[in-house]
Parts: C-alpha cells; structure tokens; sequence
C-alpha cells in the first residue's frame, strides 16, 4: 500500500486489539469507536480562532486528547508482546496512533507559543519527575521564556500591549491573564508518577506471591531453605572488585560467539517517540572476531578527521525531516546538541519524513534483521523503531531480530565504571564508555550524531571484547554465555 492507505488498514485492526487490550496503561476502559472515529491522517488537533478563550479552549482539549492517545499507546506494547495467541496480526495501529500524537504535539506546542504571542501567559519548559513538561504562568511583560520556542510569527494584535511595543518596552507593565490556567497545565508528569507507583506496586504483589511459592517449594528453583534464587546466576564482576548487581539489561549483553553486527544510533527531536520525530540514523557494520569482509572500501569520511575506519564497513548516515509546524518553532536545545537545526529540515524544505517513507523503514528493517544490531542504551532505540518502522514490532516478536546493547556491557564488565556518588551505577554513558575502551581520544568528545557515534561504540565494543577474551571475563567468565546472546524475543 502507498501514500496513507496504511491508516485505513491499521483502523481495520481495532477489533483485534479491542478483543485483548479492553483498558490502557491507567487502567481505564478504551472507547474503540472514539480512536475509529479520529482522523489519524490528517490530524486529530483543533485550530483556535484568535481569541483567547478560543485558544484556552482548543488547548485544553487537545491536551485531553494527546492524554487519551498516549494511555492507549502505552500499553500497545505489553499487549502485543503478550499476546501469545496471535489474535493481535499487525502493530500498525499504534504506529497510526503515534503518527497522530505527533502532529497533535505539534499543535499542542504551536497553541502554546501562540498564547504567548498574545500574552495569555507564560511558558517555561520544567525537568519535573520523569518528564519535561510546559508550564504555564501569568504572563508579567517578559518576553518568550524558552530557548527552543520563539521563532514562530503567529501572532496578531497582542491583547493588553499598545500596537508597535515591544515586550521589553513593555517590561514594567503587568499583563492581567485573560484566561484560566488550572485547567490547562501539562499533566504529563502526574500521570507518567500514578502509572510508575501503580506498576510498582503490581510488581512488588508479583513478587510476594513468588516469595510465597518459594517458601512452600512450589516454585522452580530454590534454596535449601526455600528461599527462591534470584536471576538464577550472579553476574560476574568486573576487575576492581565491583560486583553489580543482576539487571534487567543483563539480557541484552553479548555472548561469547558474537562476530558481524550492525551498530546503530539515531538523532530525534526529543525523547519521547510518541511525540518527536527521527532526524538523523547513522549505522555500520563490524566484525567482531572474523576479518573485515574483502572488497569493502578501505577507507570512510566521518565527519571528525580524527575517526579512522579501521574495521568498520557499510556505513551510512541518512537525513530526515519535520512536519512544518514543528520546523517554524524551532528546537535550540537539539541544535545545540547535534548542529541540527530543524527550521532548516521542514518537509517543505524538501526533507521526507521518517514516519511518511515506508521504503526508508524498509531498507532499515531489512538490516536490522539480517544481523544482531548494537546500539548504546538499546531500549532507546528499540522504543523508535516500535513505533517509527512498519514491521519491526513484528519481526522483533517473531523472533527475528536480536539486540545487543554496550550500555550492560559497560555497567557489568568496565573496571571503570565504578559507583561514585554522582554515578551510582558507574559513569556509563558512550562518552565515558568509549574514551576508557580507547575508542575516543580524552581531548574530545561523544558527536551526538547517528553515524560517527555508532562508530565509537563498535570500537570500543571490539575493544573490550577483546579484553574480556584474554582476561577469561564477560562472557568467557563464569556467567558468560555461548552462541551471539542478546536479547530477543523467544516463542511461547
């Protein structure tokens, strides 16, 4: 199917997943004739009129909206991975649905730089909990109060302000807030800390009940003293002494017959990939035991001079682009980051949009099916391609796809990563990871681009690996496994 045919065929999956998933991730019950009724194509925002209840008035129910789309996607996954008796074919509809929220957050950010225009309020962009969220506050004559906000010329006559003044003529005045802001604050912090304490708290009665088995040797493996074991194995340590704890990344650490792999790492918009946009996919393949494939080319441009090839092939960077309400507002922190500027990555500018070019997903898919793939911190990645690329989140579930993941591999193996007050864990991030496994010189530092930081991780990856192999640690250590390892999905 081409252009947006695929949204007609994803709304015809809602009885399937109506059938297994009745209530979202809050635990409230799915209106599935309200997502059949909403225009995923072609928006399911609402354009203001230019007066400020209007603008009050569409915000707030967008917000209403962006709340119920995201409960319904956030437990697309648990219900797709879970669904042991296939009812579920196709994960297409939370693809739709994401592309939907997307555009909606688009709007949802253009109604907040418009209010600001119009001096209804005040919008700062807070860290609170385990999400940034936009806060609005009486406005009081100061100008735009967020660095990635700013760019866009929306605005019309500026209520309360004299015509030709500008805000810092104007900085002693004090505006009146001509609307209500309690009913319209970003709750996504609130709701993101109900469904965590919510989640532990399931969690916590899961383990009981297993304690509860364990004491009365019903359960698989126990102790003499019918005490499960926890993880099964400990994980084995690292050279300092440290001895990390079992966790659930564990799973996702290499084995010790790994050798051709795909590492990959992508640039985004933000950090949600229900409401921001891939910009920048960088890949390339490495072998980690065999020789480097003859016939590949010798040599790779990156864009530091000081990266050399050396093992690497088959690399590629790809480019993409941002709806253009999402260009005109701009992103400073994103291009403060990468160097990408996304008012100069519009899909008016001719960029295409990831989430719009199915063969783009297509030639990703591919290759990341045809070998393990390595990225750092691999959820990441993996959360994107769930809801970015058509067929992943069923070839992943079939089985098809196995991931590895430097992150664990830093965390359980690195006798540099060890816990200090500021790193609890160990300083485990690419940089620190790659200048200790001599991937990246101390002078410098990790790019933040797709292509040159899936370079460094590979290196170091090798490098360590090679480590590991002499020392008779990681995965040839006691808890080291055969075969490729990874993570990926096995059948039930």
């Amino acid at each position: 199917m081409t252009d947006r045919a695929w949204f007609d065929a994803a709304k015809g999956d809602i009885p399937q997943w109506a059938a297994s998933m009745p209530k979202d991730a809050d635990g409230t019950t799915i209106d599935w004739d309200w997502v059949r009724s909403l225009d995923l194509a072609h928006g399911v925002g609402t354009i203001p009129e230019s007066t400020p209840q209007s603008i009050h008035d569409a915000l707030k129910a967008d917000y209403a909206t962006r709340e119920r789309l995201e409960s319904i996607i956030a437990q697309c996954n648990s219900a797709f991975m879970t669904d042991f008796d296939r009812l579920i074919g196709s994960y297409r509809l939370p693809r739709a649905l994401a592309y939907a929220n997307r555009r909606l957050n688009d709007n949802i950010n253009t109604m907040l730089h418009l209010g600001e225009q119009q001096h209804l309020w005040a919008v700062s962009r807070e860290r609170r909990g385990r999400a940034t969220i936009a806060v609005l506050k009486p406005y009081s004559g100061s100008g735009p109060s967020n660095d990635d906000q700013g760019m866009l010329d929306l605005s019309g006559e500026a209520g309360g302000a004299s015509a030709g003044n500008t805000a810092a003529e104007n900085s002693d005045v004090k505006f009146p807030t001509t609307v209500a802001l309690d009913d319209i604050q970003d709750r996504t912090e609130a709701i993101l800390d109900a469904r965590a304490k919510r989640h532990k708290a399931q969690r916590f009665q899961k383990r009981a009940g297993d304690a509860a088995m364990a004491r009365a040797n019903l359960s698989g493996a126990t102790s003499p003293g019918g005490a499960a074991l926890p993880g099964g194995a400990a994980a084995s340590g690292n050279a300092t002494g440290h001895h990390p704890k079992p966790d659930w990344r564990d799973a996702y650490l290499p084995g010790r017959d790994v050798d051709a792999v795909m590492g990959i790492d992508i640039e985004t918009t933000g950090v949600d990939p229900a409401r921001d946009y891939i910009i920048d996919v960088g890949f390339e393949f490495m072998n980690m035991a065999s020789q480097r494939p003859a016939g590949e080319p010798e040599t790779y441009a990156y864009e530091q001079g000081y990266y050399a090839a050396g093992d690497a092939y088959g690399q590629s960077r790809l480019a993409f682009g941002v709806p253009p309400e999402n260009a005109a507002l701009g992103n400073a922190l994103i291009a403060k980051l990468t160097g990408i500027d996304v008012r100069g990555r519009s899909s008016e500018a001719g960029y295409r949009l990831f989430d719009e070019w199915p063969q783009a997903q297509a030639g990703l898919l591919a290759r990341l099916t045809q070998q393990p793939y390595v990225a750092h911190n691999a959820t990441f990645e993996h959360s994107w391609f769930m809801l970015n690329v058509a067929g992943y989140a069923e070839s992943y579930r079939a089985g098809r796809i196995t991931i590895i993941d430097t992150l664990p591999m830093s965390r359980q193996w690195d006798p540099g990563a060890v816990p200090t007050n500021e790193h609890p864990y160990g300083d485990n991030t690419l940089d620190a990871y790659a200048k200790r496994q001599g991937a990246l010189d101390s002078t410098h530092n990790e790019r933040h681009l797709g292509l040159e930081d899936s370079h460094i991780m590979l290196v170091a990856m090798k490098h360590h690996l090679a480590a590991l192999k002499a020392q008779g640690k990681g995965p040839w250590g006691p808890a080291g496994r055969a075969g490729v390892g990874g993570k990926s999905c096995r059948s039930r």
